[in-house]
């Protein structure tokens, strides 16, 4: 007697979900999250138009990042400091975007968390800094404006549209 054994592979060991749990999950990620291109494009957008956004971004980083470079227009506001100031320098009417770091950093989600707890609307910015600045986004520093180069291995080079 022969048996065969079926394989299978490290993606579908575990099979993906139904469709109605996939729209679900993903629906709610889009609520919880923002890249940074759709958060520059929206501040350039209202810019260009003299409109707010309808939302604003807040660095949850230390001073020495937030002067190391930050988007233009955010709000500093670190993490440790939310509870105590942040009724003070928001508006809880008005969405929240939060960013950090970048990709490994947690403290976006740190940040978002805590503002939910005292009753902040909140997203949270995918890429943090990090990929804002890899995505050739104008920023400040201390020392004034700077801008780096797209990266070609996050941001298209030939166009301002991913097609995403």
């Amino acid at each position: 007697m022969t048996t065969t054994t079926t394989r299978v592979n490290p993606v579908l060991r575990t099979p993906p979900a139904s469709p109605a749990a996939a729209v679900a999950h993903f629906s709610a990620s889009l609520a919880f999250h923002a890249d940074v291109s759709d958060v520059a494009s929206a501040l350039d957008t209202a810019a260009a138009e003299g409109v707010d956004p309808g939302f604003v971004v807040l660095d949850s980083r230390s001073t020495a990042s937030w002067d190391q470079g930050h988007v233009p227009g955010a709000v500093h506001l670190p993490t440790a400091l939310i509870a105590e100031r942040a009724e003070q320098l928001l508006d809880r009417s008005v969405p929240v975007v939060t960013y950090c770091w970048g990709p490994g950093c947690n403290g976006a989600t740190r940040a978002a968390l805590a503002l939910a707890e005292q009753g902040f609307l909140v997203k949270e910015m995918l890429g943090g800094f990090e990929y804002w600045v890899r995505e050739g986004f104008a920023y400040e520093t201390w020392e004034g404006d700077a801008r780096k180069a797209a990266d070609p291995l996050t941001a298209p080079v030939d166009s301002e549209d991913c097609g995403c």
